[in-house]
């Protein structure tokens, strides 16, 4: 069957709500809010090539406007409201923005196709240029493992990005 024009849905237990904070191993993350744009912005636009290289995809594929970035951390909040995908910050403890990560119903930004069936969720994340720098990318998506394992209903994680750590 082809499945390229279809998208799951989370299924969420009765009264499931998504963690405001996580911590593990030097990070914080909160949900991605406006309030974050300064940052943001600043992280996105200096880091565009390691995005591109690590998380893949097709954002950012230019440097991104204050107006372009609000509306879509706007949409983020929604999305996250509605509980039908949750898009995180990650901060050190010094407070120093390192970069997001996503969870979405598969199909959203990663194709389904028979091959991500099984997956209850399509996780993905990006650190800024500086962050890389520092090793931060492969913390981070350790970090992410024991959040998605403790702290999430999802038994099964599908990690999209186009570098995976091993």
């Amino acid at each position: 069957m082809d499945y390229r024009d279809y998208a799951k849905k989370f299924h969420l237990p009765e009264g499931f709500a998504a963690p405001s904070e996580l911590t593990a191993d030097g990070f914080v993350a909160r949900p991605l809010t406006r309030a974050d744009l300064k940052p943001d912005l600043a992280a996105v636009n200096s880091s565009i090539a390691i995005i591109q290289q690590t998380r893949g995809g097709s954002w950012p594929s230019e440097e991104l406007t204050e107006d372009f970035d609000f509306l879509d951390l706007a949409w983020h909040e929604r999305e996250f409201r509605d509980a039908s995908s949750f898009a995180y910050v990650v901060y050190d403890t010094k407070r120093a923005y390192v970069g997001c990560f996503y969870l979405y119903p598969l199909g959203h930004r990663t194709e389904l196709s028979e091959a991500v069936l099984e997956y209850d969720v399509d996780a993905s994340w990006w650190v800024s240029q500086e962050a890389y720098n520092n090793g931060l990318y492969v913390k981070l998506y350790a970090a992410l493992q024991i959040w998605l394992k403790d702290n999430f209903p999802f038994k099964k994680v599908y990690f999209s990005n186009k570098e995976i750590p091993s």
